[in-house]
């Protein structure tokens, strides 16, 4: 039964007196260790009882038939050797993997259908195992008694798990072996407890008896299928040399000679190996640290040169973003090995950077995959093909995030040309200990800025102004400055290099999503472009790049003010259209608040279109347009954020340059803010051309018509307008193209009233105030600066009835007012002419009218029907024959269009495909 055990090397170590004192424990514990190292031997072998020769060996026998026994094991080891090459695989299992007997049994039944023909199998200890193990040697060193307890949890913990997995006698020897394990475990702790010291090699061997126990579960649950199998403590064979702080380096040559005299004494198809622990070359146990069972496989995978390394997780693969701040990020089928050491620099959730080397010089693939999703193919980490084609949907392959970093800037005129100054500010950096994660310096010498953790950047600041003492009294050094609240961003791709335009995607994500770039660093291998950004701006600026990437759809949070007619049906359309979008567009729009004028829905991922109704009465809150604005603005989830105004509101539109500074874009059919006051125009639209946030007006003036479009597209051509006339009001339109035959002026009033063509009041229409404000929009457009006051306008309202109290009293009134109409109308048809209530800018004269004119029935205003808009652009270009824009122009179906339409245009803008 003692075969298979592992036995405490304090096991074998002779009893002393208890220590009066902390020094004379330490000797205790010194004198323990030297017994259990047998300096001759590998560590594992004077641990493991059974090997023949190292038994003959210790007791010095002279007896000639364990001679015998001796020579025959040194002639099976050299006749037996160690098979390297495609027919291992080598699999590795975390803790979260081992964490319940069901999940061994999971591992167990995955090692057996892998049809590789030889399986190498390293485990980590069970979930938490790892951690419990080091707080037993922290409560010790602490002379903390609870220790006691908190052994007895982690033996109850693999009791239950074995009882759980196994039965018969492999249960009973696992048990024996954890009853011995623990008892040797708990006189080393009683040893440390009285010292109230551990060193790092007694602290690694406690720690690593959970990878211990785990492995031998494991093969007894192989074993329980019938299938032969091994176990292999890896301290026996993995020899490492200490690197630096927290760090170790394998020892290729020693190990492969070890692992190789290992096999000749447990030749076996499948190999169940602890994962994170190791030996030194005295056979000091020590640990692989920081994800060191990850490293572990990858240099087991080198030593026996295998197929692949599979790494079996809790995720389907690796991401192209954190997924926690990226919902739309997608599984990478496969990865360069430069690819994933950049992205797991960077912060990524993929391999610690060395797990990547061992397998990287033997070119070995290395395949991330779920455990808990059978299906998923996981992400493949390899060299890089060389016969891909560099393009920019597939050049950038990862984005990755590190948060909580502060910028130190060192700057002064004196530093240019000194050689030395970079070494002497790192110099000083290093002397404190300090992660430099990324440095910039321009190109003049002027200044040197890096970053490094937030919580390390005082001991910077410190260092840096003592080394530079003298520098910065003498004016040669301006600055040390410190800038907290950081955060880097890396755009990763092998492809990258040499393909042009990528800094300029990444840039211009940025820009438009209003985010500003601190620093910026690249190296001359073009994998990566880091920027450093505000930590707040962190996840805006991480999604605004992944969708610009095409890595995701482009999202744009949009919040509707106006939910009534015209805001009511865009939100139908929207409804309507989003899988489509989503689907054919790669755009996905979110509505994620609406604001009527008593009560407001908020939602921080999207509202359902499907009953925004009913949550705006029965889930609203009271209508508060400062706290709508910043549920806009302060959600960091989404990059690109609009604000749609669907009123016709003064006070909303008087908010339009505030939102836009905050980096919100505007989309609105509302009229107030491009016919307000010209200085208000004229700093509103100046504010636009000087940022990347955008400010959409089309359906102002022509419901869904190109107007203002076409407009633009003349003046940027470089074509000179000279006159702008036409039907802006599809109201007036209406009533104008049915003021005919006997129809009195008032009964069509009343009929496109009742059609829902007029405002609440008639009077809004028939004043003529709303084409005047058309004309001003389209005259400031085309150059001029002109106030709404200096637009002459022919009111349609009686000047008796413009003092009614009432729409009901003004329509009650308007039929007396119909001689007169009927009159005007008779001598338009006299002459062969129709009336038409149109706006004029009259450019080359600078300046506008809104008027009642007569035109020919041939002409192209008397052609219309319906509500019909009708717009003639009179130009250089088109002198003799006006370009007309001809179509509906009212209605809430067209002008949600319209507004519709700029949303699209502003997700064109922000990198959707056009």
């Amino acid at each position: 039964m003692r075969s298979l055990a592992v036995a405490s090397p304090l096991a074998a170590a002779p009893r002393r007196p208890r220590a009066s004192s902390a020094t004379s424990a330490r000797e205790v514990i010194s004198q323990c260790w030297r017994c259990e190292i047998n300096q001759d031997q590998p560590f594992g072998s004077s641990l493991r009882i059974g090997h023949s020769q190292g038994s003959l060996q210790r007791h010095g026998s002279k007896n000639l038939l364990a001679a015998a026994a001796a020579i025959s094991v040194e002639q099976a080891e050299a006749s037996t050797y160690l098979p390297k090459g495609d027919m291992w695989s080598v699999h590795k299992f975390g803790g979260t993997c081992m964490g319940t007997p069901q999940r061994i049994q999971n591992v167990a039944d995955i090692v057996l259908g892998d049809s590789s023909e030889r399986k190498l199998v390293i485990v980590s200890a069970m979930s938490k195992v790892t951690d419990m193990m080091i707080n037993l040697v922290h409560k010790a060193q602490s002379r903390d008694n609870s220790y006691m307890t908190a052994l007895d949890e982690v033996f109850n913990k693999h009791m239950a798990a074995a009882k759980d997995l196994l039965d018969g006698e492999d249960l009973a020897r696992f048990l024996a072996q954890l009853h011995s394990d623990i008892s040797n475990l708990r006189a080393m702790l009683r040893a440390i407890f009285i010292a109230g010291h551990a060193t790092d090699s007694f602290a690694d061997f406690v720690v690593g008896h959970g990878e211990l126990w785990s492995a031998q579960m494991l093969s007894y649950a192989i074993k329980k299928s019938g299938v032969p199998c091994s176990w292999m403590d890896t301290r026996e064979v993995l020899v490492v040399k200490p690197s630096g702080s927290n760090q170790v380096d394998p020892d290729y040559s020693e190990s492969e000679k070890r692992l190789e005299k290992w096999f000749s004494r447990q030749p076996a198809a499948i190999i169940i190996a602890t994962g994170f622990i190791a030996s030194t070359a005295e056979n000091i146990p020590t640990t692989l640290k920081r994800d060191g069972s990850d490293f572990s496989a990858s240099i087991i995978g080198s030593l026996v040169r295998a197929r692949q390394v599979t790494i079996w997780t809790d995720v389907d693969g690796v991401y192209s973003a954190d997924p926690r701040k990226v919902s739309e990020a997608v599984i990478l089928s496969t990865l360069s090995y430069q690819e994933a050491w950049e992205m797991s620099y960077f912060g990524a959730n993929v391999l610690h950077p060395r797990t990547i080397i061992p397998v990287m010089k033997d070119n070995i693939p290395i395949v991330i995959r779920n455990m808990f999703n059978l299906s998923a193919p996981g992400t493949t980490i390899c060299k890089q093909p060389a016969n891909e084609n560099a393009d920019l949907d597939a050049c950038v392959k990862s984005l990755a995030t590190i948060d909580k970093l502060a910028l130190v800037n060192v700057e002064g005129t004196g530093m240019a040309g000194v050689p030395g100054t970079a070494s002497a500010i790192f110099s000083a950096v290093k002397d404190v200990g300090a992660n430099v994660i990324m440095i910039s310096q321009a190109s003049s010498e002027h200044s040197v800025c890096f970053a490094v953790p937030e919580k390390e950047v005082a001991a910077v600041s410190t260092a840096l102004h003592v080394r530079f003492r003298e520098a910065l009294a003498a004016g040669r050094l301006s600055k040390v400055e410190v800038i907290r609240g950081c955060s880097i961003l890396a755009a990763v791709g092998l492809r990258m290099a040499s393909t042009p335009g990528v800094s300029a995607i990444l840039f211009d994500a940025l820009a438009k999503a209003n985010i500003n770039v601190r620093a910026i660093a690249q190296g001359c291998s073009e994998y990566n472009i880091t920027v450093v950004l505000k930590q707040e701006d962190c996840v805006r600026a991480l999604r605004a790049a992944h969708s610009r990437f095409f890595l995701s759809k482009t999202t744009l949070a949009v919040g509707i003010i106006g939910p009534g007619l015209i805001g009511g049906t865009l939100l139908d359309q929207l409804k309507d259209q989003a899988a489509v979008l989503k689907e054919n567009m790669n755009i996905d729009l979110r509505v994620i608040g609406i604001a009527g004028s008593r009560t407001m829905h908020l939602s921080d991922i999207g509202v359902d279109l499907n009953q925004w109704k009913e949550l705006l009465q029965k889930e609203a809150k009271p209508a508060d347009l400062a706290s709508f604005v910043g549920h806009l603005s302060e959600n960091h989830v989404f990059p690109n954020k609009v604000l749609v105004d669907c009123t016709a509101d003064t006070n909303v539109a008087s908010h339009y340059y505030d939102w836009l500074k905050k980096g919100i874009h505007v989309i609105t059919p509302n009229k107030k803010a491009n016919s307000g006051p010209l200085d208000r125009y004229l700093k509103l639209r100046t504010l636009q051309r000087a940022s990347y946030t955008h400010y959409f007006y089309e359906a102002t003036v022509g419901a869904g018509l190109p107007i203002i479009s076409t407009l633009r597209g003349l003046l940027e051509t470089g074509d000179k307008i000279l006159r702008i006339e036409g039907i802006f009001s599809g109201t007036l339109s209406y009533i104008f193209n049915n003021f005919e035959g006997t129809q009195t002026f008032s009964n069509v009033v009343a009929e496109a009233k009742e059609a829902g063509y007029t405002e609440p009041d008639p009077r809004d229409d028939l004043s003529g105030t709303d084409v005047a404000r058309k004309v001003i929009i389209l005259a400031r457009e085309s150059g001029l600066r002109l106030e709404l006051s200096d637009i002459p306008v022919k009111s349609l309202v009686p000047e008796a009835l413009r003092s009614c109290s009432s729409a009901d009293e003004f329509m009650q009134k308007l039929p007396s007012f119909d001689q007169d109409w009927d009159k005007q109308r008779n001598e338009a048809e006299a002459a062969g002419e129709v009336l038409r209530y149109v706006g004029v800018v009259d450019v080359a004269n600078r300046k506008g009218r809104v008027e009642l004119q007569s035109y020919k029935k041939d002409h192209p205003f008397a052609q219309l029907s319906g509500s019909d808009n009708i717009i003639a652009f009179t130009t250089s270009r088109y002198k003799e024959q006006p370009l007309i824009v001809r179509g509906p122009g009212a209605g809430a179906e067209v002008t949600a269009g319209g507004v519709f339409c700029d949303i699209l245009r502003l997700a064109s803008y922000l990198g959707a495909p056009s």
